[in-house]
């Protein structure tokens, strides 16, 4: 199982297998063209930022805002209303977020917002150095400040570059906090081929088998563009959050907390 499309005689593949943990928890492509297979049990929400990292005059400040705030599941502050930088304490003198110049505000519940990061298990040094602007000032600072890169295409055969294939890319930069769901649902409303689950008995078994999953993450990373460092992640907290549906039964989320490591 997790061995990809079999090759051009047939070989290899995915299994597809009711009993298969991998193919029943993750999916499979099977057939031409990949026209028939099986989505899987668990399904991954896109990852969203919490924490972004800027460079500022007094070291690196992880910023976030109310509606991140909200979408995790930590307290939200009623007072960020002014374009400023909301941290523990006022200051005189602006603060740089990049090349945006912002005054510093105090912001009333830094203690309860602090002490939520911390039970999600986010590093101290994240949770000390954190900030929070207007939510109409969020898009602007993470793409002010996100990674720049250049990369080009070499030429297998000379090993020199491909003329004309400079190309440049954006990227979020290291120790970016991300959180993401897991929808997991029940396999007893899902066959594969006529057959009933094997592999997980319930929503929780699907679960298990995705924090399982967890730190091959850190090494070989999700997504595209592996090859260049995309991707890697290190769960922090896999259990930030449940909520199990008493009506839909199917439909157990369980939000993720990750940070690039």
């Amino acid at each position: 199982a997790g061995q990809g499309q079999p090759d051009a005689s047939g070989a290899g593949g995915h299994c597809c297998d009711p009993k298969c943990s991998v193919c029943t928890v993750f999916g499979f492509a099977k057939g031409k063209d990949s026209t028939t297979g099986f989505a899987g049990l668990a399904a991954f929400s896109d990852a969203h930022i919490q924490l972004f990292p800027v460079t500022t005059r007094e070291g690196p400040l992880w910023v976030t805002s109310p509606e991140q705030l909200r979408i995790a599941g930590l307290p939200i502050p009623e007072d960020v209303d002014k374009d400023a930088i909301y941290r523990e304490n006022n200051s005189s003198q602006p603060l740089n977020l990049g090349w945006l110049l912002l005054p510093v505000e105090t912001l009333s519940n830094y203690a309860d917002i602090k002490k939520g990061l911390e039970k999600l298990g986010v590093p101290k040094y994240i949770f000390d150095r954190f900030g929070v602007v207007p939510d109409k000032l969020f898009s602007h600072v993470v793409n002010s400040n996100l990674e720049v890169r250049t990369s080009v295409s070499i030429n297998p055969e000379t090993g020199a570059a491909e003329d004309g294939a400079l190309f440049t890319y954006e990227a979020l930069p290291r120790a970016t906090l991300l959180f993401w769901e897991v929808t997991c649902k029940n396999p007893k409303h899902f066959k594969i081929g006529n057959q009933d689950i094997k592999a997980v008995k319930d929503k929780d078994e699907v679960h298990s088998i995705v924090k399982a999953a967890h730190p091959y993450l850190e090494h070989l990373g999700i997504g595209g563009m592996g090859t260049r460092g995309m991707g890697r992640l290190r769960v922090l907290e896999p259990n930030a959050s449940s909520n199990h549906s008493s009506e839909i039964e199917q439909d157990a989320k369980d939000k993720s907390q990750g940070a690039r490591p």
